[in-house]
């Protein structure tokens, strides 16, 4: 072999290496905070975080807190603050109030665009059926409505606050046959109920809605639908109802995660059975109702889907397992939106087991998650996985007319020269290290918002919809 060839071969392996090196990405999997029901302690988190104008992460857990008039020895659940370093303080427990008249077991918290957080609870209330509440950073709650049966019962998912300023959510069970409703509520607590399951068009919703670039809501049922396999449909923000698909277990069954809207226009979702291993699935389904199933898990790579997705801002899908992985404790996988799979951490129980809901990405980059059972007392976990991506800036609400105001949520804001609205500036205001408020400039089209620090310049995950 001569000195040319022997060079050629050399370079070409020390090519290979680079372009391994750079595919190969650091992440960093790490317990921020072990739940302990001793004590007043939080116990079995259900759902996921909520980044909150302070920048600090907002949850709940399902069962813990401080007894009350609670008759159950678990606790009739709690929210908790966290910061993003890991330290938990428990900010409300419920039924801390006469006969639970304030709720027990709460769900998911949406961060509102006055800055508190609004929720639903599976129980309690004046009728025992659920409640809607409101509760400010501080932990002070308000109840807005009791479900009576009759306007719904048992809500397990939380609310959507939509562009109109309204909150929509759905309720479990009540209604007709008690096969779930949806429903319209306001700020001050005025319900409507917008639509009532009958079996054929679905049963029993468990998971949030979205509200879509098209201004409608889209959402899952758990079964109903000509298979009793769970649907997949559309209702228009005054409550005119469409079902979109059918499952039928070869596609999935008993779709439990929250639909998304990604970049691309589609919505993406799980299903927590069916597929090829009738282990779940991974989908993804047109605002038409075309779906295409992406993946279908095998327990090895995971099993159970029941939490929803996120799209992180390099444009990959992100989720949970409830099961299956190394040690059958679930996982945290990695999708591209052309269904390529990737899992990026097996549970094995010390540091979490059983992650019901779906991964938050903070503004910082960052993914945190709750385990529900599992880590050092068995309560559960809350923990972040650290990758390459980047800080960015997420606006409150997404979408919104000329010179209505607006919240930016971020990290290291302090010291900001420069807000605009898909490339027009906009007057603003540094509330704090995590807080810009400002309003949609004169001009302005649907697009990027960005955000000039003296770090550099943050950029939306998302376009802002400039409404006419």
């Amino acid at each position: 072999m001569d000195k040319r060839s022997w060079a050629q071969r050399l370079s070409v392996v020390c090519a290979l290496l680079i372009v391994t090196a750079i595919a190969v990405r650091a992440e960093t999997f790490t317990v921020l905070a072990n739940f302990n029901d001793s004590g007043g302690g939080g116990a079995y988190p259900v759902t996921a975080l909520t980044q909150g104008l302070d920048g600090n992460l907002y949850g709940t857990t399902g069962y813990g807190g401080s007894r009350g008039h609670c008759a159950y020895p678990e606790g009739c659940g709690t929210v908790f603050k966290m910061t993003p370093r890991g330290t938990l303080t428990i900010v409300y427990s419920f039924c801390a109030q006469p006969n639970c008249t304030d709720g027990e077991y709460p769900n998911k918290l949406v961060l509102a665009t006055d800055g508190n957080f609004y929720g639903t609870t599976y129980q309690g209330g004046a009728n025992s059926w659920g409640v809607v509440f409101r509760i400010t950073p501080g932990g002070t709650v308000t109840t807005l409505h009791t479900f009576d049966v009759t306007d719904g019962s048992s809500p397990l998912a939380g609310l959507v606050q939509a562009a109109n300023g309204a909150f929509y959510g759905t309720t479990l069970l009540g209604g007709v046959n008690s096969d779930g409703t949806v429903f319209k509520i306001t700020a001050t607590g005025a319900l409507t109920t917008l639509h009532k399951f009958e079996g054929a068009d679905g049963a029993n919703p468990y998971t949030r809605l979205v509200q879509a670039t098209d201004g409608n809501l889209y959402g899952t049922t758990a079964y109903g639908g000509s298979a009793n396999a769970g649907t997949v449909f559309r209702i228009t923000p005054a409550g005119v109802f469409a079902k979109l698909h059918d499952f039928d277990s070869t596609d999935g069954y008993d779709p439990l995660g929250t639909l998304i809207q990604g970049v691309d226009g589609n919505l993406y979702g799980t299903t927590s059975a069916g597929g090829a291993h009738n282990e779940g699935t991974v989908f993804r389904i047109t605002l038409a109702g075309a779906l295409t199933t992406l993946h279908s898990f095998d327990s090895t790579d995971g099993a159970d889907p029941v939490g929803g997705l996120i799209q992180a801002t390099d444009g990959n899908l992100y989720g949970l397992t409830n099961g299956g992985g190394t040690d059958q404790a679930g996982t945290i996988f990695e999708i591209t939106p052309g269904g390529v799979l990737t899992t990026l951490h097996s549970f094995d129980n010390t540091d979490g087991n059983s992650p019901h809901d779906g991964l938050l990405q903070s503004t910082d980059g960052t993914f945190y998650g709750t385990a529900y059972l599992g880590g050092a007392d068995n309560d559960g976990t809350v923990y972040s996985l650290t990758t390459e991506l980047g800080p960015f800036v997420e606006t409150l609400p997404s979408s919104g007319k000329s010179g209505s105001a607006v919240k930016i949520l971020g990290t290291n804001l302090t010291g900001a020269t420069g807000v605009t609205f898909g490339g027009v500036p906009a007057n603003f205001t540094v509330v704090s290290a995590s807080e810009i408020t400002t309003a949609v400039p004169d001009g302005a089209a649907t697009g990027t918002v960005q955000v000039t620090t003296p770090g550099g310049t943050l950029s939306s995950a998302v376009a802002f919809q400039v409404m006419p």
